[in-house]
């Protein structure tokens, strides 16, 4: 073998290990057929544009095929807000959006991305009809403890006299009744949430097309910390039936509780990359 073919398998070698590095991060996939630059508003100021092919376009930037990663969480935080900001961009730019979620990475260049949308064109272009003139909104109700716990012992005459027999017991002897009622308050209290999630679906569903009952919520606001979440929903909403929703959110809130409505947003929790 001459050097010149050692020289040329070495320069082989080096552009397969570049191609390999290469990659498109993808913020969301929208109607559109030109190839457009949005700017450097990705993630760490990163340039931002469309992959086109015929009618539809992925919304990306150029990085490593590698995921973002820091051990500084504010960092992180910064790199999801950037995210979620060009999303909202794109929102505003194209109308309707697929989104998807943070650190979604596809390997190659754009004309790796260019192939992929060729081959799910149908599913895009299916599921970008199905959330067109809909958006996301998020429903957080809350409750004041002393209300909660009135309702459980108003419907649980067993709970009531204990309640009652513990509050005329002296404090030591009366330790392990008040935690019993402790805790069966709490299982009472969990149930009645429950309870209430299921009433207040009921009561919202007609102005809803999708609805994601939220099993864990990380973020309260400030307002509503004094408070106990009862139900959070993530709800599909046709333009048309927000004022809809709005006025049912309004009837839960005269009978007591507190209502925090959000959105419109992104419909992040009714796609589901894996059928795309």
């Amino acid at each position: 073998m001459g050097k010149g073919d050692e020289k040329s398998m070495k320069e082989t070698k080096l552009l397969g290990e570049t191609e390999l590095a290469e990659g498109r991060y993808v913020y969301c996939v929208v109607n559109g057929a030109a190839k457009l630059s949005l700017g450097n508003i990705g993630i760490a100021k990163a340039e931002v544009y469309t992959v086109p092919h015929e009618d539809v376009a992925a919304v990306v930037h150029a990085c490593q095929s590698q995921p973002y990663q820091s051990k500084d969480a504010n960092k992180v935080m910064e790199w999801v807000l950037s995210h979620n900001d060009v999303v909202d961009g794109a929102t505003e730019h194209f109308g309707t959006v697929i989104p998807f979620s943070f650190d979604t990475i596809v390997k190659g260049s754009d004309i790796t991305v260019k192939d992929w949308l060729r081959r799910c064109h149908e599913k895009f272009k299916h599921e970008l009809e199905r959330l067109s003139q809909r958006a996301e909104y998020v429903v957080r109700i809350f409750s004041d403890e002393e209300r909660l716990v009135e309702r459980v012992l108003a419907e649980d005459q067993a709970l009531r006299e204990l309640k009652e027999k513990t509050g005329k017991m002296p404090e030591r002897a009366g330790y392990l009744f008040r935690r019993k009622l402790e805790l069966k308050l709490n299982d009472a209290c969990n149930a009645t949430r429950a309870k209430l999630t299921e009433e207040f679906a009921s009561q919202i569903e007609e102005h809803v097309e999708e609805m994601e009952i939220e099993r864990r919520v990380t973020h309260l606001p400030e307002n509503c910390k004094d408070k106990k979440l009862v139900a959070a929903f993530s709800c599909l909403v046709h333009e048309d039936n927000v004022k809809g929703l709005g006025q049912a959110l309004g009837k839960i809130g005269q009978e007591g509780y507190a209502v925090r409505f959000t959105g419109p947003w992104a419909p992040f929790s009714f796609v589901k990359p894996e059928e795309i």
